[in-house]
C-alpha cells in the first residue's frame, strides 16, 4: 500500500460527481448511456482503490458485479439503439 489509494479514489469520486452531472444535463440519450458507463467504470476503479487499502476482498467482488453490469447494460443500450436504426420493432422478431 503507498497511501496514494485514497487520494486517488476522492479523485474519482469527484469524476462521480460531473459525471452525474452530465448525465442529468446529456442532450441526447446516447450522452447519457455514455455517463452511465464512465459512471460503472470509476465506481469500479474506486472500489479496487478501496479494497486495496485495505477495505477487504467484498469490495472486489461488488466491483466485479458493477463491472458485469455496466457491461450488460453497454450492450443492451446498444442492441436496442440498433434495432430503432434499422427500423424494427422493439416487440416484434
Amino acid at each position: 500500500m503507498t497511501g496514494l489509494e485514497l487520494p486517488i479514489a476522492l479523485f474519482l469520486l469527484a469524476n462521480l460527481v460531473v459525471t452525474l452531472v452530465r448525465a442529468a444535463r446529456g442532450p441526447t440519450v446516447a450522452d447519457r448511456m455514455l455517463a452511465a458507463l464512465l459512471f460503472g467504470t470509476t465506481g469500479v476503479g474506486i472500489l479496487a482503490l478501496l479494497a486495496h487499502a485495505g477495505g477487504g476482498l467484498e469490495l472486489v467482488d461488488v466491483a466485479l458485479t458493477l463491472a458485469l453490469l455496466a457491461a450488460i447494460s453497454g450492450v443492451a443500450f446498444a442492441s436496442r439503439a440498433w434495432k430503432r436504426q434499422r427500423g424494427e420493432d422493439d416487440h416484434g422478431a
